[in-house]
């Protein structure tokens, strides 16, 4: 004997007692949507008295839709608040914060070379990390390093979070400590930048590297040497100017573990002057 659906709801509803189920199907019926026009409602009779229809599938299939992009959105705007967060702390500069290897223009073969190395860098930068290997951007100011250097910064976020600061920063940040009123040691600030998964050091070379200085630098270096944490040096020197100012010890480290890469063609800034006129 064949069984209605009705017939079959029925002998699986969990009843209260007698012969009232907790829940009944009651068959289906055509219904309208203001939106998506006639489907097919089920009902069900509730403990033999309220009765409820399904309502419109393409109106609840719009409705989760709209919940998962608003989820969506939340997400995203939560991972952008992270990353602007993150490229604060890293310290990036104001004038390079956006730049990425998308608007970084390469227009001879050695801009795209130097571009495809950086690039290849900050793509395999987990495995950087787990080798302790760096970079040595070299070249005169305008040739794009500071663009390049920050676009690893910000690509490697929010997985890894780096510090670009000046050399000169760096020493006066340790020689800050020294002052009475200091609120950090000399010990703690010698940590975060030993400890920072990635740290950029630009203008190397600017100014004459003291014995004192150079101390300093060999400090922060070493640690990062010893520790095995990469680091990206910026510098218009050529090698035995940088060997110069940064001292052999600290410059020998830096060869073992880094790879030099030269910007060996005119500044872009009056280019870009032109084209801002």
């Amino acid at each position: 004997m064949a069984h209605s659906h009705d017939d079959f709801a029925a002998s699986v509803a969990v009843r209260i007692s007698g012969d009232v189920p907790l829940v009944q199907a009651i068959g289906e019926c055509k219904a309208d949507c203001a939106t998506h026009g006639i489907y097919i409602a089920s009902g069900a009779r509730y403990m033999g008295k309220r009765e409820v229809w399904t309502g419109c599938p393409d109106c609840k299939e719009a409705q989760a839709a709209a919940e998962l992009h608003a989820e969506a959105q939340q997400k995203a705007q939560a991972a952008r608040q992270r990353i602007e967060a993150m490229v604060e702390d890293a310290a990036v500069p104001a004038r390079f914060i956006g730049r990425t290897f998308e608007n970084y223009k390469a227009a001879t073969q050695g801009q795209q070379a130097a571009k495809q190395i950086v690039q290849s860098y900050a793509e395999d930068f987990a495995g950087h990390l787990k080798r302790g290997t760096g970079l040595i951007l070299s070249g005169l100011p305008g040739t794009g390093k500071s663009h390049l250097a920050a676009a690893v910064l910000q690509s490697i976020m929010p997985m890894h979070c780096g510090l670009y600061t000046t050399c000169m920063n760096v020493i006066r940040m340790v020689r800050g400590t020294w002052r009475k009123d200091s609120d950090k040691s000399e010990a703690q600030v010698l940590h975060m930048l030993g400890t920072v998964p990635l740290l950029v050091l630009d203008e190397i070379g600017v100014q004459y590297g003291t014995d004192g200085e150079q101390t300093i630098l060999f400090d922060v270096l070493d640690r990062r040497y010893r520790d095995m944490m990469p680091t990206i040096l910026l510098t218009n020197q050529a090698k035995q100017g940088l060997k110069d100012f940064i001292g052999e010890r600290s410059f020998d480290r830096m060869a073992e573990t880094s790879r030099w890469v030269s910007f060996d063609w005119e500044s872009y800034r009056p280019t870009a002057r032109k084209e801002a006129a």
